[in-house]
């Protein structure tokens, strides 16, 4: 079959990379289209002797390799170098994030492939001017004492990445473990391997040393994944995804005492005071609940809007939803591509049954569109707004992680920071209002990692980002990312 949206011809067997060699193993898996259900490629599975074999290369590489003999300007020159081979090959980096997830071809233009590099310059440069402690000290008995900080690497890094946003989330993990002059082993998600294995070939042809950027395809439990985790040979490990996971990561890691990054779900609250800018707020909820098919830890599942605006609201919304184009990557005016798989559509579906069955009134959407063509084979669903929902349903309480959003009154400050904060996760909320006094007495009180105020999704790559309770642990971005690939020791001089 010829698919409307191939991957690179360098992707047609996805290859595994491990000690600056591209690897074929006897066991291969498909890569599924999400948009027509039809395989895209064979992928082949790293089994426990290969990334037994990929960790042992990155310790090579950090403690006898030129690596971990590398200064923080040679380091950043590498980042640089990979940068420019990815700029040059945009194009098939964006073909690959495409065929993978489904996502609208503009968006994946805008953000997925431009973020990648932006992840590898950006750390590059803060590795650059990133400075440790200074302090002179004089004793009570006259000894004069100076001490200084140095940052040294962590040594050998695992780091298992999601499908929704493949390139984004692997580069913002792998760009500052290298800086710090760490070497990694990458998982991507099963069903998203290809900017992966692209970004091998970048490092491959930006002169990366062999052994620093490793790259495994597989499964977790019983295949790649598990095996990772659970190597004695990593030091830390740094995953995105679902809070399960991260829960199994952390026993296998325990008896090690091994450092540990996590990024898991959220059940995120939007908030709409009657005083914010209304249109803006509309578009703002409408991009923050359906942006990659809800498939995005930080898209707002819980919208709560103050009850004087309110059915103006859900009707404003429920228009606006109405009006996406569902669609091809590359349709004119499409903002819905498909799911990332007929296995979570089937999740997703379920939450829409089960949506009606706690009592919800559907506004919008619940179903599956028709297009009488391949796409019919792809996992799209419809764009979902409910009403009528109560804070202790399953649906208020449980990620989705779809296209769907759940509108609901409020009468007060106090009130809409409780029901906001009543949730295992503690990701990320947003909050509409041209009060400003407002927006700073309410986003302290969330707690969450991330606040934003009349906005969403914008991010500075220097800043904190993370969350609490189920969301995670600790944050990536900036020298919050260096803090956590790198361990800091004191030096004390007596002068």
């Amino acid at each position: 079959m010829v698919h409307r949206f191939p991957l690179p011809a360098s992707l047609k067997s996805i290859r595994n990379y491990v000690d600056g060699e591209f690897v074929t193993t006897g066991k291969l898996f498909d890569n599924i289209s999400p948009l027509d259900g039809q395989p895209l490629a064979q992928v082949h599975e790293a089994d426990a002797a290969l990334v037994d074999r990929a960790v042992r290369a990155a310790r090579h590489a950090v403690e006898e390799g030129p690596w971990g003999r590398s200064t923080v300007e040679e380091r950043a020159k590498t980042l640089h170098r990979v940068a420019d081979v990815i700029e040059r090959r945009f194009d098939e980096f964006l073909a690959a994030e495409v065929a993978d997830t489904g996502r609208p071809l503009e968006q994946a233009r805008k953000l997925d492939v431009y973020r990648g590099i932006a992840n590898f310059r950006t750390f590059a440069d803060l590795g650059r001017v990133a400075h440790g402690d200074f302090f002179e000290t004089t004793l009570a008995d006259g000894t004069r004492l100076i001490n200084y900080t140095v940052r040294k690497p962590l040594g050998v890094v695992a780091s298992i990445s999601p499908w929704n946003l493949p390139i984004l989330s692997l580069t913002w993990k792998a760009a500052p473990a290298l800086i710090c002059g760490n070497a990694i082993v990458c998982k991507p998600s099963e069903e998203t391997p290809s900017s992966a294995t692209l970004i091998a070939e970048a490092c491959h042809e930006a002169g990366v040393p062999p052994g620093v950027f490793n790259v495994v395809h597989g499964f977790g439990p019983g295949s790649a994944g598990e095996a990772l985790t659970r190597h004695p040979g990593i030091d830390a490990v740094t995953f995105t995804g679902e809070s399960r996971t991260g829960s199994a990561i952390m026993k296998a890691v325990a008896d090690g005492v091994k450092e540990v990054s996590f990024e898991l779900g959220g059940k995120n609250g939007a908030i709409v005071f009657a005083d914010a800018d209304f249109d803006a707020a509309v578009d703002g909820v409408l991009r923050s609940s359906f942006t990659n098919t809800g498939q995005v830890c930080l898209c707002s599942e819980r919208v709560y809007v103050e009850r004087p605006i309110f059915d103006r609201f859900v009707a404003a919304l429920k228009a606006k939803t109405e009006a996406l184009k569902i669609g091809w990557p590359d349709e004119p005016g499409v903002a819905m591509g498909s799911l990332i798989s007929h296995a979570h559509r089937d999740k997703v579906l379920s939450y829409f049954k089960l949506a009606l069955e706690e009592g919800a009134q559907l506004i919008s959407g619940g179903g599956v569109p028709h297009f009488g063509d391949e796409r019919d084979g792809g996992a799209f669903v419809q764009p979902t707004i409910w009403v009528g929902l109560p804070d202790d349903a399953r649906c208020m309480n449980e990620e989705v992680f779809g296209p769907v959003c759940h509108l609901a009154p409020f009468d007060s400050e106090d009130e809409v920071i409780r029901r906001v904060n009543a949730s295992s996760y503690g990701l990320a909320s947003s909050i509409w209002t041209n009060h400003l006094g407002r927006a700073h007495r309410v986003a302290p009180r969330l707690h969450v990692g991330i606040v934003w105020v009349n906005t969403w999704f914008s991010r500075d790559l220097r800043t904190p980002f993370g969350g609490s309770k189920l969301s995670g642990i600790g944050r990536e971005g900036g020298r919050h990312s260096l803090d956590f690939y790198s361990e800091t020791s004191n030096i004390c001089i007596r002068v």
